[in-house]
């Protein structure tokens, strides 16, 4: 964005007076987010800063973009029907006009500073509200090694992040119930001086039911059991499955459900530098896409993001990471809502 444009948009949104709160502004920015570009700068009383702004007009291009490529798309028939494009462009339109919104962003990363306040690993950046609009967004400047630097780093260290890592998505999703499901890797900081993990951008946070993370919970408890069974029953309920699936699909899928929850099953650290999770899920994504009945539920698009991203940046980490007792320090302090024995499907124990 060129400065007379970035200015422009900056006085849209603050006023004209902005200037007089920052007594340094570095017209380059040094990062570049998903929508906007960053700036660094320096408050009035002292602060170091970083200012988000958004790209003008991507706010408002957003249902017209994805409609035409959703034309485009249907036109030429290139998306087979199981991959239920249409749910798919509902969601993604949904969460970019989200994401769009910095108040919104901002509101959720004072929610996550207030639910880490007591955690002695992640630090969030503090919201300064005079300087944050629905377009322009300025927190608490903070250093360290995006996630993708530190694959140099000392096993034992990386061992650590990936272990922080997934410990913070399980507790984001069943203790939480509220996740930041952007799993890009500069949006994690690893800052060597202080020991602690930095987290950026929450603006693909979203809220999950507990009805949803009940059963959830227990899908996951049989992956890591391997009870084909439960997995298959849970499934059904929550949506992924209509039960009227053929063997075929049945198959694939809880084989894909299983695959995911083996770093959950192994009794030892999980060697994400040589599993194969990726190549064997992807070879039953072909399949699952020409049987699928039904479109699998909308928590799952951001939520299996999350996930499969915590893993992939473990795998890029080399990281060796003890991911049962991650789970069932969860699981068995978890509180369900409903009436159902959580064992019902699953018997073993940890």
């Amino acid at each position: 964005m060129p400065a007379k444009q970035m200015h422009k948009v900056i006085t849209a949104s603050l006023g004209s007076n902005w200037s007089s709160l920052v007594a340094k502004f570095d017209e380059r920015p040094f990062a570049a987010a998903s929508i906007g570009q960053v700036h660094r700068a320096v408050l009035s009383d002292g602060r170091v800063v970083a200012m988000k702004i958004q790209y003008p007009g991507v706010a408002d291009s957003i249902d017209a973009d994805i409609k035409n490529l959703m034309t485009l798309l249907n036109r030429f028939d290139i998306l087979p029907r199981g991959l239920f494009a249409e749910q798919a462009a509902n969601v993604a339109t949904r969460e970019l006009r989200e994401e769009c919104n910095y108040i919104r962003e901002a509101s959720y990363c004072k929610q996550f500073a207030s639910l880490l306040a007591d955690d002695p690993v992640f630090q969030v950046p503090a919201i300064v509200d005079e300087l944050t609009t629905d377009r322009v967004l300025t927190a608490e400047f903070m250093e360290g090694l995006v996630l993708d630097d530190c694959c140099t780093l000392p096993q034992d260290v990386r061992n650590w992040i990936g272990e922080q890592v997934l410990r913070l998505c399980l507790k984001e999703l069943f203790v939480f119930r509220t996740m930041q499901t952007d799993p890009n890797w500069s949006n994690f900081l690893y800052n060597p001086k202080s020991g602690k993990i930095v987290l950026l951008d929450f603006g693909a946070s979203r809220e999950f039911k507990k009805t949803f993370i009940d059963v959830y919970i227990r899908l996951i408890h049989c992956a890591a059991e391997g009870d084909r069974e439960g997995i298959l029953h849970y499934s059904r309920e929550l949506g992924f499955l209509t039960g009227y699936e053929s063997k075929v699909m049945l198959q694939a899928h809880v084989d894909a459900v299983s695959i995911l929850g083996e770093a959950f099953a192994s009794p030892v650290p999980f060697d994400f530098g040589h599993q194969s999770t990726t190549r064997r899920i992807n070879r039953l994504i072909p399949v699952m896409i020409e049987h699928r009945l039904t479109p699998p539920p909308e928590e799952s698009y951001s939520l299996h993001r999350k996930m499969s991203g915590c893993f992939l940046l473990c795998g890029k980490l080399k990281a060796e990471v003890n991911c049962r007792p991650l789970f069932y320090q969860i699981w068995n302090n978890y509180e369900f809502n409903n009436v159902e024995s959580a064992t019902n499907y699953s018997s073993q124990q940890p």
